[in-house]
Order: C-alpha cells, then sequence, then structure tokens
C-alpha cells in the first residue's frame, strides 16, 4: 500500500505541471474569450429587446394613427352626409316655396278670372236684358205690323 501511495504522490507531483497550466488556460480563456463574449452577447441581448420594444412601440403608435385616421374619416364621412342632407333639406325647402308660390299664383289668377268672368256675366246679362227689351219691342212692332198688314191684305183680295 505503501508503494501505491508513493506512485500516487509521483503521480500527483507529475500532474501539478499540468494542473497549473490548465488552471493558466482556463485563467486566460476566461479573461481573453469568456467574458467579451460574454459582454457581446449581452450587448446583443440588449439591442435585440430594445428593437423588439421599438418595434412593439412603433406597432402600437400604427394602431393609434390608424384609429385616429379611422376616426377623422367617419366625421368627415358625416359632414358629407350632413351637407346632403342640409342640401336636401333646402332643395325641398327651395321646392315647397316655389310650389306654395304657384299655388298662390294659380289661386288669384284662378280668383281674377272668376272676378272677370263674374264681370263678363253681368256685362252679358245687362246687355242681354237691354238687348232683350229692343228686340222685344221689334218683335212686338214686327207683329203688330205684320197683324195690321195681314187683315189688309186678306180684306184686299
Amino acid at each position: 500500500m505503501e508503494e501505491t501511495l508513493r506512485q500516487l504522490g509521483q503521480l500527483l507531483l507529475g500532474a501539478i505541471p499540468t494542473m497549473v497550466l490548465l488552471l493558466t488556460l482556463y485563467g486566460l480563456y476566461t479573461f481573453l474569450l469568456h467574458k467579451p463574449l460574454e459582454a457581446v452577447l449581452a450587448e446583443r441581448r440588449a439591442r435585440t429587446q430594445g428593437a423588439v420594444e421599438k418595434a412593439k412601440a412603433d406597432i402600437a403608435l400604427a394602431a393609434q394613427r390608424a384609429t385616429e385616421y379611422e376616426e377623422r374619416l367617419r366625421e368627415a364621412r358625416l359632414a358629407v352626409f350632413k351637407a346632403l342632407d342640409n342640401r336636401r333639406k333646402q332643395a325641398l325647402d327651395a321646392r315647397s316655396a316655389a310650389v306654395a308660390a304657384a299655388r298662390e299664383t294659380a289661386a288669384q289668377q284662378v280668383a281674377a278670372a272668376k272676378a272677370q268672368l263674374e264681370q263678363d256675366t253681368s256685362a252679358a246679362r245687362a246687355i242681354l236684358g237691354s238687348s232683350s227689351e229692343a228686340i222685344a219691342n221689334q218683335i212686338i212692332q214686327s207683329v203688330l205690323k205684320s197683324a195690321g198688314s195681314a187683315p189688309a191684305s186678306v180684306g184686299g183680295r
């Protein structure tokens, strides 16, 4: 057993330079490669996360702008519809006013025509009244002349 321990001791003594070399290599790897690589990876992760967050913020801003655009578009459509409705109402009001004016004018013309017809009728009645007396007198005189000349002509034969 003593021999085994001695061999083990020699083996450990021979392994010391390998261990020192391994520890030195690990220290150099950590200092020269691992820490800068971790720093680069952390910076890359930060930039990636920043880009993702910026993209999310841009998407949210674009969604907000789209909502504002849709709202303005809706308001513009509503304004156009209101303007069309106002124009339609104005046209209907103008048409109603024109119809009312035409009815009023027609009513005035009908009233004037009735008054003229009434005057013409009264004038015609007056003329007929005076003419009927004159015609009646002429008929009576004609009948009387015929009656007066009829006996003479009957008796003269």
